[in-house]
């Protein structure tokens, strides 16, 4: 009969030792931040940062919206020199720069610049959440301004990436200048006859989405955003009923009629590209490239 020595023994060596999790290799494995389950990061990342168990879509930063949204290699930037100031002089502003420049690498949260997506050449913007809050500044809106000021000028379609907790408040007047400044680009981009296609990312709430975040021509969401205009918290102290649930996530603005559809991370460019095709945009072929770069200099193609 076997001893308790040989249960004890069996026990002992049943448990994982404490030293192996300090062996994994930093970054081999990712926590969903919704179900929590671990992640292989490589399966992660070629899930598009989107948990293989619930399908919660992880924010990404700037350059990886832009590296999953269009063809590879057509991404041009615009504008990255512009830099956010401090005309105001609020306290801890230019620390709270600093720590985004380094965060991101950016001069400011909004990158701009052309692309293509499904060989449809457009104009893209994306926020970078990790630059202050993705919040939106006199440099943001003047590039989101020059965005579609861009695309009326080369007649392509503008695509627009949220992902802001509103104005930047360091900025005070001059921030909330910026929704009046990007509405008039819109309705601008509008009489041009220029589609604009604004995807709503989490979180997308303040004066951003006050703005033009909600002036699409086709407005796209992806699942389970927060989409709202003042956080839940606020919406509770200052509403004499409860809020629904969920009624700031991206299906219920949806099934409100406030977005005109919800789409994955994955399905994004072939949607893209899609109704792009719907409305009349036609993907460069590589014959027709080299047709235009023959074209002289000095002749006028536009």
């Amino acid at each position: 009969m076997p001893s308790d020595g040989w249960f004890r023994k069996k026990s002992r060596f049943s448990q994982v030792p404490a030293k192996t999790a300090a062996e994994v290799p930093e970054g081999v494995a990712t926590k969903c931040g919704n179900c929590g389950r671990v992640i292989f990061t490589r399966e992660f990342e070629k899930n598009f940062k989107v948990c293989l168990d619930c399908g919660h879509h992880h924010r990404l930063t700037a350059d990886e919206r832009i590296a999953y949204t269009v063809d590879a290699d057509t991404f041009e930037p615009l504008w990255d020199d512009l830099k956010s100031v401090d005309p105001l002089k609020f306290p801890d502003y230019p620390a709270k720069l600093e720590k985004g420049r380094a965060a991101t690498g950016l001069e400011d949260g909004f990158r701009a610049g052309l692309a293509k997506v499904g060989g449809i050449p457009i104009v893209i913007g994306v926020t970078d959440f990790r630059f202050v809050g993705g919040s939106l500044g006199s440099v943001g809106g003047e590039k989101i301004l020059r965005a579609m000021e861009e695309g009326a000028r080369l007649r392509r379609p503008v695509v627009l990436f949220t992902a802001s907790g509103g104005a930047r408040m360091f900025e005070g007047l001059l921030a909330l200048m910026q929704m009046a400044k990007t509405s008039v680009a819109a309705a601008r981009l509008a009489e041009a006859g220029i589609p604009y296609i604004s995807v709503l990312t989490d979180p997308t709430t303040g004066g951003v989405l006050a703005s033009y975040a909600m002036l699409g021509d086709i407005i796209f969401a992806e699942p389970g955003a927060l989409i709202g205009f003042a956080g839940a918290r606020v919406a509770a102290q200052v509403s004499v009923q409860k809020p629904p649930d969920g009624y700031q996530t991206a299906e219920w603005q949806l099934s409100r009629g406030q977005i005109d559809q919800v789409v994955g991370r994955r399905d994004l460019p072939a949607t893209l590209s899609s109704i792009l095709s719907l409305l009349g945009f036609v993907a460069e072929t590589p014959d027709a490239q080299e047709t235009q770069a023959e074209i002289p200099s000095e002749v006028s193609v536009g």
